[in-house]
């Protein structure tokens, strides 16, 4: 497993450009080691991240070099994101772009970059519709509302809550099943959900079963057939 921890506590955690950056290569060297079977991102502190320290206001700032959230989207392991405090504006778009995303149940979450004549500009208004619904995106876009954890779990925003004190417990054990399934088929199944849900059905159904056939050719494959027929469990590779 690999971590990725938000580390400027004295600011809330709050994403300027050298975080962009440095996460930008994090994320590209972990891209480049197929050992790394899951990715925790997570806030130091008390807050996962109250947003930009600082937006980019103008063309020439370069929008792309601050957009952090692409980083976290473009890993191949599955990311779960620990979010051990409120979570507000792109710090907020930072969890949205991980695959999972396990809360504490004191934790809090917002868009209010429109009060501020701004728009979600990493991710946001895409990443939010497409996991919560154009329904409540729209509520949490166009308010600018803050939302408690209970909120958020029940609008899909969050998978599962854990009390503060244990939620690194329940990350663990959601990254420990992860990690303990078979490598491929999990960067397989990541990208068939997150490819697939871009195209129509049909197309979504090829791409399923693409991947599924082209597992079938793989060592782990095989692992599991024996780990089934042997009554024991698999021992998987990545192979």
């Amino acid at each position: 497993m690999a971590s990725i921890l938000l580390r400027r506590p004295r600011a809330a955690n709050r994403v300027n450009l050298r975080m962009a950056e440095e996460l930008a290569l994090a994320c590209a060297a972990i891209n480049q080691d197929d050992a790394i079977r899951c990715v925790m991102l997570s806030g130091s502190g008390d807050v996962f991240s109250a947003g930009w320290e600082t937006p980019p206001v103008t063309p020439a700032a370069g929008l792309s070099r601050y957009q952090a959230a692409i980083a976290i989207a473009s890993l191949h392991a599955p990311v779960v994101a620990a979010i051990n405090g409120d979570a507000i504006g792109q710090g907020l778009e930072l969890a949205l772009a991980a695959d999972l995303r396990i809360a504490a149940s004191t934790a809090h979450f917002a868009m209010p970059q429109v009060g501020h004549g701004l728009l979600p500009w990493d991710g946001g208004t895409q990443r939010l519709a497409r996991i919560v619904g154009r329904a409540y995106a729209l509520e949490l876009l166009l308010t600018g509302e803050t939302v408690d954890a209970a909120t958020a779990l029940r609008m899909g925003l969050v998978n599962r809550l854990a009390p503060p004190q244990e939620l690194r417990q329940a990350v663990d054990a959601v990254v420990g099943q992860v990690i303990a399934a078979a490598p491929i088929a999990i960067r397989y199944a990541k990208e068939a959900v997150r490819d697939g849900a871009e195209l129509a059905l049909a197309q979504g159904l090829r791409l399923e079963a693409d991947l599924t056939i082209l597992l079938q050719g793989t060592k782990d494959r095989a692992e599991g057939i024996r780990s089934f027929m042997e009554r024991r469990p698999a021992v998987f590779r990545g192979e």
